[in-house]
């Protein structure tokens, strides 16, 4: 979590503000007030974190509140103290967008997968997750997001930071979501077949994993066939479709990306009071 906290930070200061690009949630108005009122960063995100995580408390629970708590501590400690004697990028703007969604972003995904925040909008993107497990995290981030970017466009009377805004947004929330699910990818694959026990006893001897056997009929010639359903890792996938292709050169394999995977086998990522299978 500290390492994320630090990341996330030095994606904000050291990028996006003196670029003067618009950031997510209370970030983006703490960076907003800096830039009028010269206020410190990590000093207002503690004060304004206050009455969101009173609100948020009873729908995430005491121990996603304790470990974030810590995280918006450490994220101020970091905002005020350390990373102002750092260096920020002066170049250019572009590079500034990208920088700052690669770093910041791997910093929050570091940080949620603890089952935390740093405050903010986070506690309500959250809750949201965990009430809508459904919608992915990302797109919850950005919709909260334009507002912020919108808001910082008209008090700057800066276009192109609007503008900026929305791609180095967009980007972040392609970035979380491919870092929430990306390290437990998961795929699936429907393997049309007349050996339907085979290629299951298959599976489980390359893969170790369970399969299911659905029954269909080929559209031309009405013929009954197997399907047989697994769903694996990207290695796994490649282990199987290998020895499907040796042991039975006429099936008909379909391999496809699967979203969301909720059973024994797949790894849990907690959200507050709750538990997600993330694929």
């Amino acid at each position: 979590m500290t390492v994320g906290c630090f990341l996330s930070s030095a994606g904000v200061s050291l990028f996006a503000v003196s670029a003067g690009i618009p950031v997510t949630g209370v970030a983006g108005i703490t960076s907003i007030l800096y830039r009028l009122f010269d206020l410190p960063m990590g000093i207002m995100n503690v004060l304004i974190n206050i009455p969101i995580i009173l609100f948020t408390y009873k729908t995430l629970g005491k121990n996603y509140f304790i470990r974030s708590a810590y995280c918006v501590f450490v994220y101020a400690f970091f905002t005020d103290a350390i990373l102002p004697s750092m260096n920020a990028y002066q170049g250019d703007r572009l590079l500034s967008v990208i920088c700052c969604a690669i770093v910041m972003t791997i910093g929050d995904a570091m940080i949620y997968m603890s089952n935390a925040s740093t405050g903010g909008l986070d506690f309500l993107t959250v809750s949201i997750k965990v009430k809508n497990p459904h919608i992915p995290l990302g797109n919850i981030v950005f919709a909260f997001s334009l507002f912020i970017i919108l808001i910082n466009g008209f008090l700057f009377k800066d276009v192109d930071s609007i503008i900026y805004g929305l791609i180095m947004n967009y980007m972040s929330s392609m970035i979380l979501n491919r870092i929430m699910s990306g390290f437990n990818q998961t795929m699936m694959m429907l393997i049309v077949t007349k050996q339907g026990k085979m290629i299951c006893d298959l599976i489980a001897q390359v893969a170790g994993r369970g399969s299911t056997i659905l029954k269909g009929c080929g559209g031309f010639k009405l013929e009954e066939k197997d399907v047989v359903m697994c769903v694996c890792s990207p290695k796994e996938l490649y282990q199987i479709e290998k020895a499907v292709k040796k042991n039975d050169p006429e099936s008909f394999v379909i391999m496809m990306e699967a979203s969301e995977v909720y059973g024994e086998g797949f790894s849990h990522l907690k959200l507050g009071n709750n538990e997600e299978t993330v694929s």
